[in-house]
């Protein structure tokens, strides 16, 4: 299961609705070990295409650094789809090299609504995971999403 606080989808659907048509693309670091998003990173699309993305190499290699140098790793890597399903394509499949990362699809088919699910990718096989959107993590764990009075 995927638990992402709802600014970082909030940032995700805003990006891909700002490069539509062309499809977005990003990611999202944590602390290593954590599995918890925590900053998102938003990257080139190098195709700039509304059916195929690719991260910039450069770009990549200076993100991948970046999170080396902070005992960080991509808990989260999205993409859109302009114009079909949330769901990953063949050349998504093949792509997709990070074992312990959280695929993020938004769906930005539909302009006044988006579709955004979250998959594991290993050697090719797609399994799709519930998503829970929470306000923050540090409730996530009982299963609300509320933040504390501050009284």
């Amino acid at each position: 299961m995927l638990v992402i606080r709802r600014d970082l989808v909030d940032a995700m659907v805003a990006h891909a609705r700002r490069d539509h048509p062309d499809e977005a693309c990003g990611v999202i670091a944590g602390p290593e070990g954590s599995d918890r998003p925590e900053r998102l990173v938003e990257m080139i699309n190098a195709e700039r295409s509304p059916t195929f993305y690719r991260f910039d190499s450069g770009e990549h290699l200076k993100v991948w650094r970046e999170m080396d140098a902070n005992d960080e790793e991509p808990v989260v890597i999205y993409h859109s789809h302009t114009s079909t399903e949330a769901y990953p394509s063949r050349t998504d499949i093949s792509y997709a090299s990070e074992p312990n990362a959280h695929y993020v699809l938004v769906s930005t088919r539909d302009p006044k609504t988006h579709e955004l699910r979250s998959y594991r990718i290993l050697d090719g096989e797609v399994t799709e995971e519930p998503v829970e959107v929470v306000e923050s993590y540090m409730f996530a764990h009982t299963g609300g999403d509320e933040v504390p009075d501050r009284d």
